[in-house]
This record gives C-alpha cells, structure tokens and sequence, in this order.
C-alpha cells in the first residue's frame, strides 16, 4: 500500500470512529484489531483531536497488518457513507 493511500486510511480511521458509533460492531473490531498497536505504540496518548490517528500515522510502518487492515476498511466504508460530489 502505497504511502498517499496509507495516509488516507489513518486520516479517515477518526472517521470510523464515527461511523463506528453509529455501528458499534465496528469499533469492537476496530478496537480489537488496532488495541494491541495502540498499547505498544501510542499508551501515552490522550484520545481526542485527532491525537490517536496522528500516532498511528506517525508509527504506520510499525502498524499490525490487521490494523493496517482496519484501517483501510474503516477508509472504505466511510468512502461509502459518504455522498459524491457532483
């Protein structure tokens, strides 16, 4: 995955976050899949404004691959709830 894309999908990962409340089966999975990483690499961070994803930025190429796997899909639906532009 290339940089620009990965970037994308952590920027987008705050956004899960809301779609996941609206879906709470998404942030457990999101919460399971991304737990770990958060704990190892970013234990010192205040969630909130953005702080967590920006750690996760940060620290992309230390990311799990089932993080980096939910993050890409939390891109992918919020691209879906998302209307087009026209």
């Amino acid at each position: 995955m290339n940089r620009s894309i990965f970037a994308a999908a952590l920027a987008l990962g705050l956004a899960a976050a809301t779609v996941a409340s609206a879906q709470p089966a998404g942030a457990a999975a999101f919460k399971e899949a991304c737990g770990k990483d958060f704990q190892t690499l970013c234990a010192g961070v205040q969630p909130g404004g953005d702080r967590i994803m920006a750690c996760f930025k940060e620290h992309q190429d230390k990311l799990s691959a089932g993080c980096k796997a939910a993050l890409a899909q939390a891109m992918s639906a919020r691209r879906s709830e998302t209307p087009a532009a026209h």
